[in-house]
């Protein structure tokens, strides 16, 4: 990706400042190097990986229209200027979509999305949002978020109202994700909390500065990554493994207004290939015959009773790992200080015996 990512830490050889620390500031800045190595190497800068510009929206989006040559097709409200592309207006009952006509064979992604959601709403007075595709079919227009229920694939959902009103251990805007098989139904009602993967809840409505979603999936996990607070910095959102998603589906985008409205802008679309090595059993297995699914997915029941609104078998994230290592460091160094302070009273103990 163009954008600078966040420099890291160089200690010069010559000047070593690490020297004069005492050892548990040496172990602290050692867990603060791994944590920070393993979260911010998950998502590409898009240097080392390669862009693929047959599945990439970018502007002035050339080979955008209806022609046999166009990479991109579009549908509904949707409108494409130089600057952006403006999937719904800020308009009551307006759907928009637009689709890469182009099958993705990529087993290892990551994709960049900036956008854009704006409007005239004030606060809680505004929707619905816009919805990333990965699907089997595309230009299928229906109820969620302007494309068809049942689909077949991943969908990412950028929700911006509340539709269940008995779900408030959750605020919105709501970023969640969804695997589906065409089985399962997108419960608007309930907001989609019966059949997510996770989610969180981010504010990206009406701000001054470029707001990015990254969507990577590689060896069967998908995680969902965030920068909207114009710090150049990638949060996690989502992070589920046993995420199984063929290939030679499409990518696409898409929004819907209801009674309230907004915005909703497409800026651009990167798609990276991740140079990933498989088993030769994985590189023999025809990833076009997979059927999206997840694996260990607990029922929705489980996912309704979570107070978090995520599901409870998430793996450990980056900070929780961090987190965990920096407890169990402090426990050690109370229990030397505590040791170090009984052995000394003993020692002072026998001395008044001699």
């Amino acid at each position: 990706m163009a954008r600078e990512r966040s420099p890291a830490l160089w200690l010069h050889p010559q000047t070593n400042v690490t020297h004069k620390m005492p050892v548990c500031h040496r172990i602290l800045l050692l867990l603060w190097l791994l944590h920070f190595s393993s979260v911010h190497s998950d998502i590409t800068d898009g240097n080392a990986e390669h862009l693929k510009r047959e599945h990439s929206l970018i502007k002035p989006y050339q080979g955008v229209g209806t022609s046999p040559s166009s990479q991109w097709d579009f549908w509904g409200s949707t409108l494409v200027t130089s600057q952006y592309v403006r999937l719904t207006p800020d308009e009551r009952s307006k759907q928009g979509s637009i689709w890469n006509t182009v099958p993705c064979y990529l087993k290892d992604w990551e994709m960049h999305v900036q956008f854009k959601i704006h409007g005239s709403g004030k606060k809680n007075l505004h929707g619905d949002g816009f919805a990333i595709w990965y699907t089997k079919d595309r230009l299928h227009t229906g109820p969620v978020f302007g494309n068809q229920d049942h689909f077949v694939g991943l969908a990412i959902f950028v929700d911006t109202f509340r539709n269940d009103l008995q779900g408030m251990d959750r605020s919105f805007p709501y970023i969640s994700a969804m695997v589906n098989n065409g089985s399962l139904p997108y419960d608007h009602g309930k907001d989609g909390r019966s059949t997510e993967l996770g989610g969180c809840s981010v504010e990206v409505r009406n701000k001054d500065h470029d707001t990015y979603l990254a969507i990577r999936y590689s060896k069967g996990r998908l995680t969902i990554m965030i920068d909207v607070d114009d710090r150049n910095d990638w949060k996690e959102c989502i992070d589920f493994g046993g995420v199984r998603l063929p290939t030679g589906y499409y990518f696409g985008a898409s929004a819907a207004t209801g009674d309230l409205s907004d915005n909703h802008d497409i800026i651009s679309m990167k798609m990276y290939q991740l140079m990933v090595e498989h088993t030769p059993e994985e590189d023999n297995q025809d990833w076009t015959k997979i059927e999206p699914s997840v694996s260990l997915l607990k029922s929705p029941k489980d996912n309704i009773d979570d107070p978090t609104g995520n599901f409870r078998s998430t793996p450990l994230t980056g900070w929780k790992v961090f987190l965990l290592l920096l407890c169990a460091l402090l426990g050690i160094v109370v229990c030397a200080v505590v040791g170090a302070v009984v052995f000394q009273k003993r020692q002072e103990r026998n001395k008044r015996f001699y």
